[in-house]
């Protein structure tokens, strides 16, 4: 199944090739500070593979706080964060956001919390590389650093 998502004007879009033909997606709510303030909530499956697509890097950008292990690509322009990527071992692993699904009935979802406050940065690591989706492709330009 293909699972199709965007920021609100379309400048940063993702494809994810989830490998269940009828999914029941996973939707963490994270309890990050950053995630309670944006409304975060994040799926992802580690068998699946992610094409990230940008438009107009110049609207894009990028943000890291804390352990500086995951960066948040959200487009400036509206304002959504689409994609959170993390990158271990020479490798980018992701998740993509719920709020940006275009294509999923809300029924699909299931709906739970998650919070790693406290989590040590190598068990954090170890958990992104068993649960994240681990084959991700970003198509245009780079976000720059915000």
């Amino acid at each position: 199944m293909r699972l199709t998502g965007k920021c609100h004007c379309g400048n940063i879009g993702f494809e994810v090739d989830w490998p269940d033909a009828s999914p029941r997606i996973p939707a963490r709510a994270c309890g990050c500070s950053f995630c309670v303030k944006h409304g975060g909530v994040w799926t992802s499956h580690p068998k699946a593979a992610l094409r990230v697509r940008v438009q107009d890097a110049a609207l894009a950008s990028t943000y890291e706080f804390a352990t500086r292990t995951a960066t948040f690509h959200i487009c400036g322009r509206c304002g959504v964060v689409t994609v959170v990527t993390s990158s271990i071992d020479g490798r980018t692993y992701a998740v993509v956001s719920v709020n940006a699904l275009e294509n999923v009935d809300a029924g699909q979802l299931d709906r739970g919390g998650a919070n790693f406050e406290g989590e040590a940065v190598d068990s954090r690591l170890a958990r992104r590389e068993r649960n994240w989706i681990g084959a991700v492709q970003f198509e245009g330009p780079p976000a720059r650093a915000g």
